[in-house]
């Protein structure tokens, strides 16, 4: 993602004003996520008896599927799809992806982004740029439950 993009996005998904050394870390964290949702989106195809990732393998909970939502309203005056398109690669665990799952990968990406812009808006409450350490409470808790 430009670095551009990736600050008007934050600002507008959150209100925050994000540095450009933070894109590195963000794009760490999407990585990071999709391959978390793909490798339990494995687990859930083959306990199924499927050699392909369906979309509904994929651990999309409610506030993600609603931070998509609000993907899809900000994106619409950003124009981040293309660039998420690109960084939204799919993990390879071995298995291949439905051609509907590897077309939700810029959804995830998108959903995960939103929903990281806003757990550092609550964790960085008192100001509007996030401390490392505050992306680091963030990345923590994405941990716990992603």
């Amino acid at each position: 993602m430009g670095i551009p993009k990736f600050e008007r996005f934050f600002r507008a998904a959150a209100g925050l004003d994000v540095h450009k050394n933070d894109l590195k870390r963000y794009n760490d964290f999407v990585d990071a996520k999709l391959y978390d949702l793909f490798l339990i989106g494995t687990a859930s195809a083959k306990a199924n008896g499927r050699d392909v990732i369906e979309p509904q393998d994929l651990p999309v909970t409610k506030g993600l599927q609603e931070s998509i939502h609000a993907f899809d309203k900000l994106e619409e005056g950003i124009e981040l799809r293309p660039l998420l398109d690109q960084l939204a690669a799919r993990p390879t665990l071995g298995m291949e992806a439905a051609e509907d799952t590897q077309q939700r990968l810029p959804d995830l990406a998108g959903g995960l982004s939103v929903a990281l812009a806003r757990a550092l808006k609550t964790i960085a409450r008192d100001t509007c740029r996030p401390s490392t350490d505050q992306w680091d409470e963030a990345f923590e808790l994405f941990d716990l439950l992603i």
